[in-house]
């Protein structure tokens, strides 16, 4: 493979050319037990709501109000029947939901026939009408008041919008991805729903949020194949046409689109790789049958239905798979770490010992890495330096500091930090073996950092990884970790835009972080407790991890769908189960405490 720097870039930086020659809750608890969102799988509650209880006092039916908040069934009719029917036509429920930590119900005043309480809680997450959720942090406190209704307490005056306390939440809804294609059409993008909904109402709901489109963020970075002039067709029904308990057992789904029949054959294969993940990630089982206007919309799959193991190549977990095995740098130099044991990788990077931090692309063709420039002050101490795998480096841009590389998954460009503020990707053109430079607009990233609520990112930014399908970026900036989409800009450019905290309210810095899939980020931080953490994508399902055999402080992380590697103190480690289920860490023989372990991406 052939791979040369532009010819701007030669003039450059030729005299590094030849120099190199030579030579890582407030809303997400903060504790060894956290209690992680999302992790219960339980149906919504009763149809039949029960009514509130005889003589309760005036505490007592709030608090019953905040647990039927929790069921949004026929615009909260459960809890509209603690209201008085003066509140009954105000309150407006669709405001949004604000999931809360153990409210307290603080009695402000209280005669015979009224009484004001305020809610005081700790904000845990906020989740929209779409079932769109964010990680909040801080402390709610709204005033009610209730009045006495026929002998009976009920609420009479509240704020806008839904209270609804964590576990009575997670007893409610849970979690569904859907899936969107990225703008290649090379993989599929999750974007995660909370749903309050029996097992038999899946698959029209799911569909419908399909149908919907993504969320407003997301949108720039996906396509969604369920749009105008494709819709939905009629009622979805078992594979064999019957209505009752669709996706409950073994039945099938069968779904019918109305304009999917002047899709070309890419689009309905992204159409139908959206709907049967979408479906099989909420167990709704297939085979899936899947119409164009009445007809198969594939005639390959017209007698036996689409299976998840048609499209299972689009996954996440597919996508970020990890195809190479694991790297290292150890000494300066990119190692590999095989069954034979540890050897240098061949061509450059394996021969030189400057190699600060290392990329290794997905399909392994290419590497980016980041050198010591061997320069004197005040001349930039380090290169970023693109090359093939087992051939010549060459030097690209230099700085005082580089964040480690990363590839999605297509290995198109690698990306990374220039002085923790400049946000840059080397396109590396295949046909031609062309390296060139591009800046990365963060404006919009940055645009508030002076705001103190956290909320934003502040430079410095210390590390960032692309996500397997290119559409979203993991960034630690002022030791907080954020999640942002990439976002295409005119003449084939990107930007980094609607950032995101994830693992809110952490009392430790973070200081490295990477992808486990599109789906999951997994963090380090610093100190001693739960250094090490998964978070999903919306900020929910916060996870430490075991701490057995590590030494703190742990350094990096580099994960994939199978495998997670961290370097602590002393050593490179990887993340083992023993057969009785449990996990630790275990050692990686012949490393040593200074290598840095490299998956690909």
């Amino acid at each position: 493979m052939r791979l040369r720097p532009s010819s701007r870039l030669v003039r450059v930086l030729a005299v590094l050319g030849c120099l190199l020659s030579i030579a890582g809750c407030a809303s997400l608890p903060d504790s060894s037990a956290p209690q992680a969102l999302g992790t219960l799988d339980r149906q919504p509650t009763s149809a039949e709501p029960t009514p509130p209880v005889s003589g309760r006092e005036p505490d007592q039916l709030l608090r019953d109000f905040l647990t039927a908040t929790a069921d949004p069934t026929n615009r909260h009719q459960a809890a509209r029947q603690f209201l008085s029917p003066a509140a009954d036509v105000k309150w407006d429920d669709s405001a949004g939901t604000t999931i809360v930590d153990r409210p307290d119900t603080l009695r402000e005043s209280r005669t015979a026939d009224t009484a004001t309480y305020v809610i005081r809680a700790r904000k845990i997450g906020e989740l929209s009408p779409d079932g769109a959720y964010r990680a909040s942090d801080g402390t709610l406190e709204n005033k009610v008041e209730l009045v006495k209704v026929d002998g009976e307490w009920r609420v009479d005056d509240l704020p806008s919008g839904v209270i609804v306390e964590q576990q009575a939440f997670a007893k409610s809804y849970k979690r569904y991805p859907l899936y969107f294609p990225n703008l290649a059409g090379a993989a599929m993008v999750p974007d995660l729903r909370w749903i309050s909904a029996r097992k038999e109402q899946l698959p029209q709901r799911l569909l419908g949020l399909l149908a919907e489109g993504p969320q407003q963020a997301l949108d720039p970075a996906v396509r969604n194949q369920l749009s105008a002039p494709v819709t939905l067709r009629g009622p979805i029904t078992k594979a064999n046409g019957e209505t009752d308990n669709v996706g409950v057992g073994a039945g099938g789904v069968q779904v019918d689109f109305t304009g999917a029949s002047t899709l070309d054959p890419k689009a309905k294969d992204l159409l139908a790789t959206q709907v049967v993940l979408t479906l099989a990630s909420a167990d709704v089982i297939g085979p899936y049958v899947l119409l164009a206007d009445g007809k198969p919309l594939d005639d390959r799959y017209a007698a036996s239905g689409w299976q998840l193991t048609d499209v299972e190549d689009m996954s996440p977990k597919t996508v970020a798979r990890n195809r190479i095995g694991l790297h290292a740098v150890r000494d300066g130099s990119l190692m590999s770490i095989g069954e034979n044991g540890i050897t240098a990788a061949p061509g450059f990077f394996g021969s030189t010992h400057t190699l600060q931090s290392v990329a290794v692309s997905p399909d392994g063709q290419l590497v980016a890495a980041v050198a010591d420039s061997g320069r004197p002050e005040p001349e930039p101490g380090r290169t970023l330096i693109i090359g093939t795998y087992d051939g010549q480096g060459f030097p690209v841009d230099t700085g005082a500091t580089f964040t480690r590389p990363s590839w999605p998954a297509d290995g198109s460009s690698a990306w990374t930090v220039v002085d923790g503020e400049k946000v840059k990707r080397a396109v590396h053109d295949r046909v031609t073996g062309n390296v060139s430079l591009q800046d990365v607009d963060i404006s919009e990233l940055m645009a508030a950092q002076n705001n103190s609520n956290g909320n934003v990112p502040r430079t410095p930014i210390t590390e960032l990884r692309v996500s397997p399908s290119g559409a979203r970026a993991a960034l630690v900036a002022g030791g907080k970790v954020y999640l942002a989409v990439v976002t295409p800009r005119p003449g084939g450019r990107y930007a980094l835009t609607s950032p995101l905290p994830l693992a809110v309210g952490l009392t430790t810095p973070v200081v490295s972080v990477d992808w486990q899939t599109d789906e999951k980020v997994v963090l380090v931080r610093e100190g001693n407790i739960d250094p090490v953490a998964s978070v999903l994508v919306d900020g929910s399902g916060y996870q430490a991890q075991t701490t057995q055999n590590l030494t703190p402080p742990v350094r990096v992380v580099s994960a994939s769908p199978d495998r997670e590697y961290v370097a602590d103190s002393r050593a490179v480690l990887e993340l083992t189960r023993n057969p009785e289920g449990g996990e630790y860490w275990r050692e990686v023989p012949g490393l040593g405490g200074n290598a840095v372990p490299v998956l690909p991406g």
